[in-house]
């Protein structure tokens, strides 16, 4: 199969690289608006300077959406009424409202596979405890605890469109904050309906938010927090899972920037009434990031074999968006600055 990449930014170089590496597609055409990022295209391929162009002309089967989310929402409606099939980056739009449009266009044309990428569910420390949850050894979920935070609004040399409210539709929580609550609904198999936040912008000033304090609970009443910030001077990764008889930590990403360090997971296993809170623990260290690659195999797997897509599928990204805007509208001071109508 074809395959075009609309944005060749850091995001749309490494999608490349992977697709050569683990599938037999042929990327052939690329988009990408900026003059300079231009100029990394490899020689030999399809170059449009817009993604719109990509889509109407290119002769691809496939597409890769890593534009800016102004455009992701778009360009995702487009591709499918051009007949091809999606994968978009995260976030999936700016709004919920906006993704519900994408719906739309997915359930007309549904012989087509949308899938969007919150590739932390495939690292190899969240697909283990996955495991150990889904085995029910330590028992159900108590209560979640996650901590996401870099030290700034703007990384990787990239452009100021994140800090925009028009172009980005929110700040850390939408760009970063998004992983750590995919992963609390995939770990936690809930959806969460109760919730209070703090959103603040007073650090950077910019329009959108650079601090999200989060406290959530679900129907089946599973507690979870979050703190998603871009003022965490010493950028962290940290996802705090108790369970009835133990705990999981998820500590450290293995990511492009090496800055969130180790990747590890903490296996606690307690018996309350004897351990005396000494409970017996045990560390595995990943040195390995695989979950790009292993995000493209589910795509061209579900592709090839014409399976459902059930890990990162326009239900995890509305649901998702869902929350966000709960929370966002969570925080009466926000709510009544940024969502007045």
């Amino acid at each position: 199969m074809r395959v075009g990449i609309a944005g060749y930014g850091v995001v749309g170089k490494t999608r490349h690289r992977s697709i050569e590496a683990n599938t037999s597609y042929q990327v052939t055409a690329i988009s990408e608006s900026n003059e300079h990022a231009r100029t990394s295209i490899p020689q030999g391929l399809e170059v449009h300077n817009d993604y719109k162009s990509l889509i109407e002309s290119a002769q691809i089967d496939i597409i890769f959406i890593s534009l800016p989310n102004q455009f992701a929402a778009e360009a995702t409606c487009l591709s499918l009424q051009k007949g091809l099939h999606v994968f978009c980056e995260k976030p999936p739009a700016r709004t919920h409202a906006e993704l519900l449009e994408v719906q739309k266009q997915s359930c007309k044309f549904s012989d087509l596979k949308l899938m969007y990428g919150f590739n932390h569910r495939f690292h190899l420390s969240v697909e283990e405890a996955n495991s150990i949850i889904k085995s029910n050894s330590l028992g159900r979920i108590i209560n979640m605890k996650g901590v996401y935070g870099k030290s700034q609004m703007i990384s990787f040399n990239q452009t100021d469109w994140r800090t925009n409210r028009e172009a980005s539709g929110g700040g850390i929580l939408l760009d970063q904050g998004i992983h750590m609550l995919d992963l609390i609904r995939y770990l936690s198999g809930e959806n969460f309906t109760q919730i209070f936040s703090f959103i603040d912008n007073a650090f950077w000033n910019f329009d959108v938010e650079d601090n999200a304090y989060v406290l959530m609970k679900s129907p089946a009443g599973i507690v979870a927090q979050l703190h998603s910030s871009a003022t965490q001077w010493r950028h962290v990764f940290n996802l705090e899972i108790t369970l009835e008889r133990g705990s999981l930590i998820l500590g450290g990403l293995l990511t492009g920037s090496k800055s969130y360090g180790d990747e590890t997971l903490t296996v606690i296993t307690s018996d309350s009434a004897k351990d005396n809170g000494l409970p017996r623990e045990s560390t595995s260290k990943y040195n390995e990031d695989v979950s790009w690659d292993n995000e493209i195999k589910y795509f061209a797997n579900s592709l090839a074999k014409n399976t459902p897509i059930e890990r990162g599928s326009i239900h995890d990204a509305l649901e998702t968006m869902k929350l966000i805007e709960i929370i966002y509208k969570a925080d009466p001071i926000w709510k009544e600055k940024y969502y007045k109508n």
